[in-house]
């Protein structure tokens, strides 16, 4: 069974493009997270024309990423053999480009399929911030031996998926805090590949502010911190250069995620 998560905040303007694009892969379930929502953005997947369509609603907001974990926990409940990763804001054509990561969990043997969101040509369009980004992620997957093959390649960006293998060997919290479940991956030796390509304009989310992007920059910037100490054997900061990288990482409902957990009888 291959199960598509969808973390949902407020996309009542582009969610049902979502599914919609899911069933087109096609999936056998999707579950979108919906957390703190104050739109009408249950209401239109309750409304969905599919019974493959099965939300989990939590009335707080959960925080980046701790959605893509939950939705995780509950697909392993349900023996998926893989599972698909969208944001419920990407409602471009990329149909295409989940059918990829989705083969590639399922036929080709890989355990985790990332998607490329800044081909060559659009290096140039970058912003400091942006380029910068990247050298952090590049740097961590240097420090887990996956630049040559991924280059700066990270489940913080973009859609992807994981194996049963991947839901198995790897902490499920950690789902939360993705290149940290990126390096345990690495050094489980589980496969991991880049399977797809799109520029990030391309994926359909809409256009955020210049701080919100900055906070976004700062979550995964100190999120590669922690797996590049990770991987060292040191404690898991976010500091670098005397500066510490909190962005939205506070906001992050770990006691939620951990109750769900424990109610699921999985971690």
């Amino acid at each position: 069974m291959l199960v598509a998560v969808v973390p949902v905040k407020n996309e009542a303007l582009r969610l049902e493009t979502v599914l919609k694009n899911l069933l087109d892969v096609p999936v056998d379930l999707v579950v979108p997270v919906l957390n703190g929502c104050n739109d009408c953005s249950e209401q239109i997947v309750r409304d969905f024309p599919s019974r493959l369509v099965k939300p989990l609603v939590f009335a707080d907001a959960l925080g980046i990423d701790i959605p893509r974990a939950v939705g995780a926990i509950q697909a392993k409940k349900l023996g998926a053999r893989a599972v698909l990763f969208v944001d419920g804001d990407m409602d471009g054509d990329i149909v295409d480009v989940l059918r990829e990561l989705a083969t590639a969990v399922t036929a080709k043997e890989m355990d985790l399929a990332l998607t490329n969101c800044y081909p060559a040509e659009e290096l140039a369009r970058l912003s400091d911030l942006a380029s910068y980004l990247l050298e952090i992620r590049l740097a961590l997957n240097r420090e887990l031996g996956l630049a040559q093959s991924i280059g700066p390649g990270s489940p913080s960006h973009g859609p992807h998926a994981v194996s049963r293998r991947f839901l198995i060997q790897i902490p499920l919290r950690e789902l939360a805090v993705p290149p940290v479940a990126l390096a345990l991956a690495a050094q489980k030796g589980l496969k991991i590949g880049v399977e797809a390509i799109i520029a990030h304009r391309h994926l359909g989310s809409p256009f955020r502010t210049a701080v919100h992007a900055r906070r976004i920059a700062e979550t995964i910037i100190g999120d590669c911190l922690e797996a590049i100490n990770l991987a060292r054997g040191l404690p898991r900061e976010r500091s670098l250069n005397g500066v510490t990288y909190l962005g939205y990482h506070p906001e992050r409902r770990f006691d939620l995620l951990e109750a769900f957990s424990l109610r699921e009888g999985l971690t």
